[in-house]
């Protein structure tokens, strides 16, 4: 199952939601983390940390678990 991630922006990225979900404990591991790790967003792989995510967008994280964006917009 999907662990749902909330934002209230238009976004979050890749970066700021490993370490929103406690996969890494700095901003600044999620470079090292990236590179380390296979992480698909979409069903595609992607090193961005950067990498911008929308609500509906879904994230593996090996290790971690599946993730899918969801915005408090909706509410």
């Amino acid at each position: 199952m999907k662990k749902e991630v909330f934002i209230d922006t238009p976004y979050i990225t890749l970066g700021q939601m490993l370490k929103e979900e406690s996969v890494i404990s700095t901003g600044g591991q999620a470079k090292w983390y990236l590179r380390e790790n296979t992480v698909n967003v979409n069903d595609e792989p992607d090193d961005r940390r950067g990498r911008k995510l929308y609500p509906d967008d879904t994230v593996d994280v090996p290790d971690a678990g599946s993730f899918v964006i969801r915005s408090k917009q909706g509410e």
